[in-house]
């Protein structure tokens, strides 16, 4: 008989809930039982969705009958409540960023290994249709090899919430969005990482970044762009890509965009001069009709198994987990790494 699993979710908000809601809705092994929060209204929000709401941490932590916890919290107590529901037995998914420091997962590593308990970290964005669409032109060389990658998102809302205003608490863009697209790009690109530059924008008067840029340097000679904005009401495109044999461009989470291939089997006449603004110019005049082909993007992509079904499986001794640990430490340190270039305003040489 396939074994079945108890979950209990500590932080019922925004995360929490959704993890509940929508994530392990209809999972055919794992099922949500309980929750703990700090906030009573959360507490009756739970108990009046059917779940048993614990009076105290410790009172959740201390029910045999769960199996796994997921923490949904704030960044700054991950490490506490991580450390904790290890020691208890349990199995520990955690929300991202896992730690604000580097040096606080180690120890939380340190105790799943003594307690010989899974603990893996939930990024979710290893499963984006966009970035899985990315991954396969990079993966397939569909524009040739590619040699630049620029990664962006934009809004124009601000820094949503309370705690992410406050740097105590792990706020701003580095470690809210930046987690997200540094781990994708360091997932596609496997070569390590030689040297970080950055810049972070304090435009809305937070003492947390509400927007950065970050410019990589990879081993292998790509480069990467990534690019996070929170006061951007013209938004740019989600990816662009160059290629030795071409471009391509995903504009927005709903994979619309195309690539954009050179001819090398065909003659074409060579590009006439153009008045560009109070000059001419042959460089940035467009190729030919002839000199180049437009592409859907591909259709295909490689799915993986999702994030809970691997945790099982990884819990279960049958599979690697798709999220390493040694994968997320190393964002963590990039991060740092972000802040530090910022900060000296300087390019740093890393070894990552």
């Amino acid at each position: 008989m396939t074994k079945k699993y108890n979950l209990a979710i500590i932080g019922y908000g925004g995360m929490g809930g959704y993890h509940a809601h929508h994530i392990l809705k209809d999972h055919n092994r794992i099922q949500v039982t309980g929750t703990f929060d700090i906030l009573e209204e959360r507490q009756k929000a739970a108990e009046g969705e059917g779940y048993k709401a614990y009076e105290s941490l410790s009172a959740l932590l201390s029910d045999e009958t769960i199996d796994i916890v997921l923490i949904a919290t704030p960044n700054d107590v991950h490490k506490e409540i991580a450390i904790q529901a290890l020691r208890a037995k349990k199995h520990v998914v955690c929300e991202k960023p896992v730690t604000i420091f580097s040096n606080d997962f180690e120890e939380i590593l340190a105790v799943a290994n003594e307690t010989n308990r899974h603990f893996m970290v939930h990024q979710n964005r290893r499963w984006d249709e966009d970035f899985l669409t990315m991954k396969k032109i990079y993966d397939a060389n569909l524009i040739g090899d590619v040699f630049h990658i620029e990664s962006r998102v934009h809004g124009a809302n601000g820094i949503p919430g309370d705690w992410r205003h406050l740097k105590q608490y792990g706020g701003g863009m580095v470690l809210d969005w930046g987690v997200h697209l540094l781990d994708q790009i360091a997932f596609m690109v496997k070569s390590k990482i030689t040297s970080v530059y950055a810049n972070l924008s304090y435009i809305l008067g937070d003492e947390v970044d509400d927007g950065f840029q970050t410019i990589l340097t990879f081993e292998n000679g790509v480069t990467a762009l990534v690019e996070v904005g929170t006061t951007n009401f013209i938004q740019l495109p989600r990816w662009y890509a160059k290629g030795i044999e071409g471009t391509a461009v995903i504009n927005d989470w709903n994979i619309n965009g195309k690539l954009v291939k050179q001819n090398f089997d065909k003659e074409y006449a060579a590009p006439k001069p153009i008045k560009a603004g109070q000059g001419l110019t042959k460089t940035m005049a467009p190729p030919s009709e002839e000199a180049t082909t437009s592409y859907d993007l591909p259709k295909e992509v490689d799915h993986m198994e999702s994030f809970y079904d691997n945790f099982l499986s990884v819990v279960e001794g049958k599979s690697a987990p798709i999220v390493q640990n040694e994968e997320v430490l190393r964002i963590l340190k990039l991060m740092e790494t972000i802040f530090e270039s910022a900060k000296k305003n300087e390019v740093i040489k890393v070894s990552l």
